[in-house]
């Protein structure tokens, strides 16, 4: 049996699927965080969030990596870790350093620092000369506007450190640009109370269909589990609306966006990770979009599990106590399966859902989780907006993104204004 450190954690399907692998594999776990009540209140009411079954939880300032260090020195001490782990991005470096300070398994400090922020990796893979978009970091709106004009529109503004989508928009001119930098300048902290870096990356607009390359890189060879597909909605935002795994794609393309990926992890020196690396296949060729070194969200992993049986959870699990993770593909039933979300276009409270009865039992359903009536509702411009999903899959080939997108237009929201 190990003994894991989870260094905080989202509170979406991942905050259950790591605690499940830890579990599933017979180790144990303890919790730190800076906030207890973050995870009491994202539980359904009368029951427990998965985390807290920790063995053991603490408590300290998870946003001061200088004091956590020292801590987390004298908590194994005391309890004794053999891996550390998180699967929220904001709390990656944080985890990294743990582990390096601790002289347990983990990806380079560095490394994990410059893959979670964006600037750092554009500026990384440029050097390397894997071909990306044409970019500028600004740290100012005179430069801003600037750059913009020197790079072209129609462009995206991204922030280098948020996660989920957030205020990253497509802009087309620059009173476009102008409302896309003032609203990202009035969000100077993020939801863990972290203050943002304030610089904005812009980067040329990559035309063609995106995907993720999920891998898992151990000692120091990379392993591609495969290539998921993405729809993206909510211009001037972009929203995912759904995955497919795995993707319809030519295997010229599949091929080509698995070694882009692999030659940015290796460009970023990334090993001891799983990881989930977004991609343009624009017509001149793949083109990174961001490297994430963790699992991917939005129930990716599941698809993943429910097509291959490769748990990317649990494989998480493994790499963080330096051990072989198990990638041998096994007959699931499936060949493909897929994910639609349940997007609100505006806002106000959610009365009720129309159209679920007729979505429950349908054939080649796998999930269906809807918002509760009374759930406040934003229309959405990230990826943190949705009213639920359905998840799909196929016996025969490449049609559960069909199924998903046909029960998820079934599903009406009905929202009341506010």
């Amino acid at each position: 049996m190990a003994h894991l450190l989870m260094v905080e954690s989202w509170v979406g399907s991942m905050s259950r699927l790591l605690p499940r692998a830890i579990r599933e594999a017979g180790h144990e776990f303890t919790f730190l965080t800076r906030d207890l009540h973050h995870y009491l209140r994202s539980a359904p009411e009368g029951t427990a969030h998965p985390l807290l079954a920790a063995r053991h939880v603490l408590t300290a300032d998870t946003n001061d990596t200088e004091s956590l260090l020292p801590f987390a020195e004298r908590a194994h001490r005391a309890l004794g870790f053999d891996g550390v782990i998180t699967s929220c991005d904001y709390y990656l470096p944080a985890a990294a350093r743990i582990a390096g300070v601790l002289g347990l398994p983990g990806a380079d400090p560095e490394a994990v620092g410059n893959a979670c922020r964006k600037d750092a990796t554009r500026r990384i893979l440029d050097r390397a000369g894997i071909p990306g978009p044409r970019f500028a970091v600004c740290d100012d709106w005179a430069g801003t506007a600037e750059a913009a004009r020197d790079i072209g529109y129609p462009l995206v503004l991204k922030p280098v450190d948020l996660c989920a989508g957030m205020f990253v928009r497509r802009v087309d001119d620059e009173p476009a640009l102008a409302h896309a930098y003032r609203a990202l300048a009035g969000f100077p902290v993020n939801a863990r109370g972290q203050r943002r870096a304030p610089v904005v990356l812009l980067e040329e607009l990559l035309e063609g269909p995106e995907v993720s390359v999920e891998t898992v890189s151990c000692g120091g060879k990379t392993h591609v589990v495969g290539v998921t597909d993405k729809s993206v909605g909510g211009t001037p935002a972009f929203v995912e609306t759904g995955h497919m795994f795995p993707a319809a794609l030519p295997a010229a393309d599949a091929e080509a966006a698995e070694r882009t990926a692999v030659d940015a992890l290796e460009a970023l020196g990334l090993d001891a990770t799983v990881a989930h690396t977004e991609i343009k296949l624009t017509p001149g060729g793949p083109r990174p979009v961001e490297v994430n070194p963790r699992p991917a969200g939005n129930r990716i992993t599941e698809l993943v599990r429910r097509v291959t049986g490769i748990d990317l959870a649990a494989a998480c699990v493994d790499v963080a106590l330096g051990r072989e993770p198990d990638l041998r593909r096994r007959d699931t039933g499936l060949r493909s399966a897929a994910i639609g979300f349940l997007v609100p276009g505006s806002d106000g409270v959610l009365e009720a859902v129309d159209g679920a009865d007729s979505v429950r039992g349908a054939p080649g359903l796998l999930e269906l989780q809807l918002a509760e009536a009374g759930k406040t509702v934003r229309a959405a411009g990230s990826n943190n907006e949705y009213l639920g999903h359905v998840m799909t899959g196929d016996a025969d080939g490449p049609g559960a993104r069909d199924r998903a997108e046909a029960l998820l237009a079934r599903l009406r929201p009905r929202v009341a204004a506010r």
